[in-house]
Parts: structure tokens; C-alpha cells; sequence
């Protein structure tokens, strides 16, 4: 009901942007036409956000003869998590990452992109495997899909205000050069602020329903310990609008500037720390406070 309830205030959110958008861009008829555009997205974004999101990360579709070790163990996790078979993606780009995506656990996708692949041994992996398998469980791929098409979206809108007034748009006597210039600078500040829509709380809650389907918590721990650190070494070359659904943010080596500010994903440190609690708990590690 919450994820329900997320993705109604994500919809709202953009339609409103839109209309008022469009009435500094061209008045009452260009909030009407906005408003239909807006419509039309919210539609798109439910029933196709996913095909979107695999297009942002050139992801191909792949079948058990394709990577048949991964195809099973994906199957063999997905029967302990109590869901149908998602499908299955593989993501051409050497940071090490992965994501779920789809509108439901009927329709939901794990991709992972080839860096991951090849740099976690198959422990770790289950772990991954596991955690996106757990945004599906819990339907946070549904908002988190959205999300991420529509803060592409909005961010659209910055450039549309930037062509506007560049093409004389503000100009004449009917048209608002100060509300185009606003609406410049404050919709990709909107886009970052749509993405941060997405609770941090999601993660750590498909941590620990990870850690529960494994019964490893340390083997994750490991994992994301591993991932943050290359990513903050291997680039990806990505639509930041869907840097949300990674299972470790895909900007981690930018320093500075929105990027940092606006940090979609939890600190690694305190994920992993929860990890080590969770392990502790469940007699499988060491207390960490006298790791300490």
C-alpha cells in the first residue's frame, strides 16, 4: 500500500511540474498541452518504465542457454524468496552493478551488468542476486522504475526553458522571461529531488530480506564492500535518472557538486555495518562492537 501510495505522489508530483511548465512556457494553452504530455508519460512510465530503464543501460535480455550458472542460480534464490522467475539481464558495462526493475513480481527484471560478473565469486553474487530479488519481493522496483523515468523527464523541462529563452521565448508581452529562467535552473534541482522521492529505508530493508533468503549476511557485506570500492575507480556511462536502482550508486567516483548532494543510496559504511549486526543476531559472525 506505501509503494501504492509512492508512486500516486510521483505521478502527481510530475503532472503538476508539467502544467505549470507549460503555462511559463505558452501560457493557458501550454499548461493544457503539458498536461496532456504529462498524461501520457505517467501511462508510458507504468507499462513501459522497465524497457526504459534496460535501454538506459543497453541491457540484453538472456535466456538459461545464454549464462546458465547464473539463470540457475537466480531460479534457485527466487524459490526461497517465494517469487516467480524474473527475467534475466546482462548490462554491457564494466562497473560492477546491478538492478531490478518492472511494475510487479510478475513482470520484474534482474539485470547485472558484465563488470559484475566477473569480479564477485559466486558467494557474493548470491548475495547480490538476492538483494535485487528483495526490491522485487517488497514492490520498491515499481516506484524506483518510475522514478527514474520520470526524474529524466523533468530534467527535460531545464532544456526547454534554456531553448525558449534562447529562440525569444519571453519576449513579448504575454510571456514571463523571469518564470523561463526559474524553471532553467530549479527543474534539474526538481529531477534530483523526484529520485530522493525514493527512500534510503528501501535498501536497507532489501539488505537484511537478502540476508534472510541466504542466510549470509557477511556474503553481501562483502559484496557491496567490494562494488563501492570499484566503482569509485570504473566509470559508467549511464543516465544519472536511473542511478537510483543500482545496488551501489554508479556515481560513486564523482566528488562534489549535486552527485554527492543529492546521494540516492545509503552510506556503504552504515549498510555494512548493519549487515555485520544482522550476522551477529543470526549467530553467523562476530559481534562487530568488538570489531571496534
Amino acid at each position: 500500500m506505501m509503494q501504492r501510495a509512492k508512486v500516486f505522489m510521483l505521478m502527481a508530483g510530475l503532472t503538476a511540474l508539467f502544467v505549470v511548465a507549460g503555462g511559463a512556457v505558452g501560457g493557458q494553452q501550454g499548461a493544457v498541452l503539458f498536461f496532456l504530455i504529462a498524461a501520457a508519460m505517467n501511462v508510458g512510465a507504468y507499462w513501459f518504465s522497465d524497457r526504459m530503464v534496460l535501454r538506459m543501460y543497453r541491457a540484453k535480455v538472456l535466456g538459461p542457454e545464454d549464462a546458465p550458472e547464473l539463470y540457475a542460480m537466480v531460479d534457485r534464490l527466487r524459490q526461497r524468496a517465494g517469487l516467480p522467475m524474473p527475467v534475466v539481464a546482462v548490462s554491457p558495462h564494466d562497473q560492477p552493478n546491478a538492478f531490478a526493475t518492472g511494475r510487479n513480481p510478475q513482470h520484474a527484471v534482474v539485470c547485472f551488468t558484465r563488470g559484475i560478473l566477473q569480479a564477485l565469486p559466486p558467494r557474493e553474487l548470491e548475495g547480490v542476486v538476492a538483494h535485487e530479488l528483495a526490491h522485487i519481493k517488497h514492490r520498491h522496483m515499481l516506484v524506483g522504475t518510475i522514478a527514474a523515468t520520470l526524474a529524466g523527464a523533468v530534467a527535460m523541462l531545464g532544456s526547454v526553458a534554456r531553448w525558449g529563452m534562447i529562440f525569444g521565448m519571453g519576449r513579448d508581452d504575454d510571456d514571463n522571461p523571469l518564470a523561463l529562467l526559474v524553471m532553467a535552473i530549479v527543474a534539474p534541482i526538481a529531477a534530483a529531488i523526484v529520485q530522493l522521492a525514493i527512500s534510503r529505508q528501501n535498501e536497507y530493508q532489501a539488505d537484511r530480506t537478502a540476508a534472510e533468503i541466504t542466510g549470509d549476511p557477511l556474503g553481501l557485506a562483502s559484496a557491496l564492500r567490494r562494488l563501492h570500492a570499484q566503482a569509485a575507480h570504473v566509470p559508467m556511462d549511464v543516465n544519472p535518472a536511473a542511478a537510483q536502482l543500482a545496488i551501489v550508486n554508479p556515481f560513486t567516483g564523482r566528488r562534489g557538486g549535486l552527485t554527492a548532494l543529492f546521494s540516492t543510496h545509503p552510506p556503504m559504511e552504515a549498510r555494512v555495518e548493519a549487515l555485520e549486526s544482522l550476522a551477529y543476531e543470526m549467530g553467523s559472525g562476530a559481534n562487530p562492537n568488538r570489531l571496534r
